[in-house]
């Protein structure tokens, strides 16, 4: 329930198109719903201006489901991360008119489509290995209202990729970059555009890689004043907090 939701949902009631009692039956679930296992934040959206999204790693299908078609009774878009195909049957299975991503391993209902942000949210990734995390990315920001470009496999092997999306690097107003290996892509793109740059390290490459580290390493000591930096496979955090960006 949004900001919009509640006011539409007050002047029903100064309008006496419904009564009191009923207004409040519908407020019933605010702040906050207890379904026994988990405590759904109905309330979120007044407060952040886009809902809770449910991480489904650590919990069983059953209890990802129920969840889910919980906040599927109440208006809006809903957004389940980490979602395994497991996951993802049993929900599908609540609430059909969901779709899984299996490789952003999402799962997620748009009843809304409202365009919310101001501008385009690009999304980029060095390789195609970096895939899940942009893709994350882009599911995510595609849920909470804005127009998103996802742009595949232009990382510094091969600069003129990257430099043949020069109306894209001009007009984007946020920047989400993925990149595993020595993460050197976020700097890059940074010292090509006047916006925000996300930089998202990703668990991609050999050894020294560390799974990720070396190139949150690397983000996080970039040259470029406008890079900021999630966590390593982070693609939802970047997505948020592109989309806050995107609405200002």
């Amino acid at each position: 329930m949004d900001r919009d939701t509640v006011k539409a949902l007050l002047e029903d009631i100064r309008e006496q198109r419904i009564s009191p009692d009923e207004g409040i039956e519908r407020l019933r679930t605010l702040p906050f719903e207890d379904i026994g296992f988990a405590k759904l934040d109905h309330h979120r959206p007044l407060r952040h201006g886009m809902p809770e999204v449910i991480y489904a790693a650590g919990k069983s299908p059953e209890e990802t489901a129920g969840i889910f078609a919980r906040m599927a009774a109440h208006d809006g878009n809903v957004l389940a991360t980490r979602a395994t195909p497991e996951h993802a049957s049993a929900v599908l299975a609540a609430v059909p008119a969901a779709e899984y991503n299996r490789r952003a391993r999402t799962i997620a209902l748009v009843r809304d489509g409202t365009e919310r942000g101001k501008g385009v949210i690009a999304v980029m990734c060095a390789g195609t290995s970096d895939l899940p995390a942009a893709e994350e990315a882009a599911v995510t920001a595609r849920v909470m209202g804005n127009r998103v470009e996802l742009v595949v496999d232009v990382g510094v092997a091969g600069l003129h990729r990257l430099l043949a999306q020069q109306e894209l690097l001009s007009t984007a107003r946020v920047f989400i970059v993925c990149a595993g290996m020595e993460g050197a892509l976020p700097s890059v793109v940074a010292g090509m555009v006047g916006a925000p740059v996300i930089a998202v390290p990703t668990s991609v490459g050999y050894g020294a890689s560390f799974q990720g580290i070396t190139a949150l390493l690397a983000m996080m000591n970039s040259c470029a004043p406008n890079v900021t930096v999630v966590n390593i496979d982070n693609g939802f955090g970047a997505a948020y907090f592109a989309a806050m960006i995107n609405r200002l």
